[in-house]
């Protein structure tokens, strides 16, 4: 018979939760500046008459959403485990990364769209107010990216956060740019040129994050574990003959798994025992790999072969 074995190898220390949960005061921080700086350029576009403001002040809603998203997905994942849901609300993290991907590809499809009708019909733009309200959403942005910089790093959640944010920040700057053309050339077609650099600007950062969270939701192995260096390792412990069914995964960010099957020599099992095997081969991983949870089955030669013919 096999010996099944968990064994968990914490790394990062998130206090129990997952990784987003030490950023949770963060985002509430840049979800309030984010809110206030919306409706200080929703304001600023319709007395400046300003594409490339309301533009911008649109993406701050999708901002806004954003992170009340991810604060909701932290609130969920760190719900205990139940008997159905054996990791809890983990993945709501995940899902929520997805639905940010998702609200920036429609706001960028929109500012195109509308920058693509502003060339059609033009309209005069107030270039001084446009400087003003873009300043202030500039500096409010910079505020909110160094809040979450180190977040976006450990976690596709604030991840997808810092991206909605990083993207106002670069629209901010378009706008500003564009004012000062405006204002010392009069050439007005600069503020929809504006506001189609934010639209191409946010697209290609935005299918970057799709891809890694698609990833881990159709649980590829996690992007710093090399799977074919793990079998190596696990083959290279004395006594150990074969491993197969060896499967890495990613729950949420900051939660990789793995699982495996193990062969091992019955005179090896006989002279150090399942314990200490076991120990051995989490010794392995944990010296060399970011796994937060690994479990092992020890099997003795043949046993691959008895398992194929009871799946039949």
């Amino acid at each position: 018979m096999g010996a099944g074995h968990d064994h968990s190898h914490a790394h990062g220390g998130h206090g129990g939760g997952t990784a987003t949960t030490a950023y949770r005061g963060r985002l509430r921080v840049a979800l309030a500046i984010t809110l206030t700086v919306m409706v200080v350029e929703i304001v600023g576009g319709v007395v400046a008459d300003s594409l490339a403001l309301v533009a911008d002040a649109a993406h701050m809603a999708t901002d806004a959403v954003g992170l009340a998203m991810a604060l909701l997905a932290i609130h969920f994942a760190n719900r205990p485990a139940t008997g159905n849901r054996t990791f809890g609300y983990a993945r709501a993290e995940i899902l929520a990364a997805l639905a940010n991907c998702l609200l920036l590809l429609g706001v960028g499809g929109y500012v195109l769209y509308e920058a693509i009708q502003r060339f059609i019909t033009p309209a005069e733009t107030e270039g001084g107010l446009m400087i003003v309200f873009g300043a202030i959403g500039l500096v409010a942005n910079m505020i909110s990216l160094t809040l979450l910089m180190r977040g976006q790093k450990e976690s596709l959640n604030v991840r997808g956060a810092f991206l909605e944010v990083a993207a106002d920040a670069l629209g901010s700057v378009a706008v500003l740019l564009s004012a000062v053309v405006i204002m010392t050339t009069g050439w007005q077609a600069a503020d929809p040129v504006a506001s189609l650099l934010i639209g191409l600007l946010i697209v290609p950062r935005t299918l970057k994050l799709l891809r890694e969270t698609l990833d881990v939701l159709l649980e590829a192995a996690p992007r710093d574990v090399d799977m074919a260096e793990v079998r190596a390792h696990i083959l290279a412990l004395d006594g150990v003959e074969d491993v197969h069914d060896l499967h890495a995964w990613t729950i949420t960010s900051g939660m990789p798994v793995l699982s495996a099957h193990v062969v091992v020599s019955s005179e090896a099992l006989n002279a150090i025992g399942h314990e200490k095997m076991l120990h051995e081969l989490q010794g392995c991983l944990g010296d060399h790999f970011d796994v937060e949870h690994c479990t092992f089955q020890l099997e003795p030669g043949g046993h691959a072969e008895h398992e194929a013919r009871l799946c039949h």
